[in-house]
């Protein structure tokens, strides 16, 4: 009798991994996924090194939105960027300060000192499904100003949520 019940108890702890590895397959594969921050473009919000959990469902029910942190695929790679401009929108860097649509645009995110250090920029307009991205460390920034160029809606792939290691940085992205 002991016999079929040490069989029964591993089949259920069989039931519990194939679960589990089903709903964590699930879980990656439509929700959540991991990306590497390659380089120190978006300092100080992100670091070179640090791993991030993005979300990979909020935007197939919702549009990015001004300040989000995106994971962008652009074969070969992935880039993490910070949406600046909308589809419909007109941007301007004049003096280093920015303007959407004419009117002056506060970048809480970023510090005085790095705010002085971006470079004029447009008048560009922002055409329909299409998105200006910027790093948030400006000088050194592959993004919709030199390289990136506009962002299509498709290539947006998710917002960055959390920051998952090193574990001395664990916390929400801004």
């Amino acid at each position: 009798m002991e016999n079929v019940n040490h069989k029964k108890e591993w089949i259920g702890w069989l039931k519990v991994i194939i679960i589990t590895l089903m709903l964590a397959f699930f879980l990656r594969t439509f929700i959540f996924a991991t990306s590497i921050v390659e380089g120190e473009s978006m300092y100080p919000t992100l670091q070179d090194g640090e791993r991030v959990i993005f979300n990979k469902i909020v935007y197939t029910i919702d549009d990015p939105h001004r300040g989000d942190v995106v994971i962008i695929h652009q074969p070969p790679k992935n880039y993490v960027k910070r949406v600046i401009a909308m589809p419909g929108e007109t941007i301007e860097i004049e003096n280093s300060q920015l303007y959407i649509d004419g009117e002056a645009f506060q970048q809480h995110f970023l510090s005085d000192e790095v705010i002085a250090q971006t470079n004029n920029f447009g008048p560009m307009e922002i055409p329909e499904d299409n998105y200006f991205v910027m790093g948030d460390n400006r000088l050194i920034s592959k993004d919709s100003r030199n390289g990136l160029g506009l962002i299509p809606r498709d290539d947006i792939i998710g917002r960055s949520e959390l920051i998952i290691y090193p574990f001395n940085q664990f916390g929400s992205i801004d």
